[in-house]
């Protein structure tokens, strides 16, 4: 049996499920965006996307860190 998600990834079904498009779509706009500070971009997410703070902050959480390697 396949352990459930923790951390930012136990987000991503709900994300889906919420704003029609998949994780590695929100992924890839955020590795696309000019900007780099983990606030900066749940704000960007947040104004011009319209997601939540728990969902930004869980999808800049884990792209950021799969980015430097910690999420493998």
């Amino acid at each position: 049996m396949t352990e459930p998600a923790k951390g930012p990834a136990s987000y991503f079904p709900s994300i889906e499920k919420k704003y029609g498009r998949p994780v590695t779509e929100w992924k890839d706009l955020i590795r696309s965006s000019p900007l780099t500070k983990h606030m900066e971009l749940v704000s960007w997410l947040k104004t011009e996307h319209g997601l939540g703070h728990g969902h930004a902050n869980a999808l800049v959480a884990h792209t950021l860190a799969e980015d430097s390697g910690g999420n493998r």
